[in-house]
């Protein structure tokens, strides 16, 4: 299954582009076990090709970040605590999560969402606790595209070079030939990892 998640991330970016990496980052920002940190550097690497522009995959990147984060907004707008509470297991959530995001919140205000949107974890929760503050909709969606285009562009960029450099820079081939099964492992292994933690909790 896990082995299944990456390839679908790759072939959606592959296959839909802009678009492909926009419904990504949608997902994650919804709060699933999409890592933002797989789905970015092979937006960056596929721009290195020049099948894509830097600038529109952190943008595309950023955008699905607006849409899925509107998702998690409503759910605790609307639901709130108790709808959390009833329901979050469904969305491999775990209360420690929402605890972690809702003290960031509390400590920062309407900021945490632009600095949560830097912060790997806390980006993809922050969203609930804004929505249970019931923060303004519009300025809302404000810091969280202001937060996330950095982010985005920043893993987007790492992608983009060392496309570039996989060409240009034989010594970076034979490493990451040397290297890129314990990278592979490494990267799915926390994504089962995570997707465990939370069905584990859900089980509970």
């Amino acid at each position: 299954m896990v082995a299944a998640i990456g390839a679908w991330i790759v072939a959606a970016i592959a296959w839909g582009g802009y678009g492909g990496i926009a419904f990504l980052m949608a997902l994650e920002s919804a709060c699933t076990p999409l890592p933002s940190e797989i789905i970015m550097p092979f937006g960056g690497y596929v721009a290195s090709t020049g099948k894509l522009e830097l600038w529109l995959v952190a943008t595309a990147g950023a955008i699905g970040c607006n849409l899925g984060s509107a998702v998690a907004y409503s759910v605790g707008y609307h639901g709130g605590r108790p709808f959390l509470a009833r329901w979050g297991h469904l969305l491999l959530l775990r209360p420690g999560d929402v605890d972690m995001a809702e003290r960031f919140f509390a400590r920062h205000g309407n900021k945490a969402v632009f600095f949560g949107r830097l912060l790997p974890l806390v980006r993809t929760f922050i969203a609930l606790p804004a929505g249970i503050a019931r923060m303004h909709f519009w300025r809302f969606h404000l810091y969280t595209f202001l937060g996330s285009w950095p982010w985005c562009f920043a893993l987007a960029y790492v992608g983009y070079v060392l496309g570039q450099k996989w060409d240009s820079d034989p010594r970076l081939r034979g490493v990451l030939h040397t290297f890129d099964g314990v990278i592979v492992v490494l990267v799915l292994a926390g994504i089962a990892l995570f997707v465990w933690r939370h069905l584990r909790t859900a089980r509970a």
